[in-house]
C-alpha cells in the first residue's frame, strides 16, 4: 500500500501523546498499533481507521469516509477517510473513534 509521507507525519504528530501506540511498517506503508491491535494507517491522499463493525455506519456517515476496499471486497470495520476531511480536531475525532473500538479488544 503506497503512502504519503506528509500524511504519515500528520498521523505521527496526532498520536505522539497517546500511550501504547506503536508505528509499524506494513504493506509498503505505515500503520499504527494500539496495544498490539491495528488502529489506523495512511495511504496516498487518505487515512485508514479501524472503527469496528458497531461504529461502521456512524463512521461512513461522516464527510470524506468510504468503505475500505482493497481486494474487491470491503473490509468490515475499516474505513478510508479523505485527508482533507481529517484535519486538526477532525483527525483527532477519527483517532478517538478508532481508539474506542480498540479499547474493547484484548491487547496482543
Amino acid at each position: 500500500m503506497p503512502y504519503d509521507p506528509q500524511l504519515a507525519e500528520r498521523m505521527r504528530t496526532a498520536l505522539q501523546a497517546r500511550a501504547g501506540v506503536v508505528e509499524k511498517k506494513m504493506f509498503g506503508g505505515y500503520c499504527w498499533m494500539l496495544r498490539g491491535n491495528m488502529l489506523c494507517g495512511v495511504e496516498v491522499g487518505r487515512f485508514m481507521f479501524r472503527v469496528g463493525k458497531d461504529q461502521e455506519a456512524e463512521a461512513l456517515s461522516r464527510p470524506g469516509a468510504s468503505p475500505m476496499d482493497i481486494t474487491g471486497r470491503p473490509m468490515k470495520g475499516f474505513v478510508w477517510v479523505d485527508a482533507s476531511q481529517a484535519v486538526g480536531e477532525g483527525l483527532e475525532s477519527w483517532i478517538d473513534m478508532a481508539a474506542r473500538y480498540i479499547d474493547g479488544l484484548e491487547p496482543k
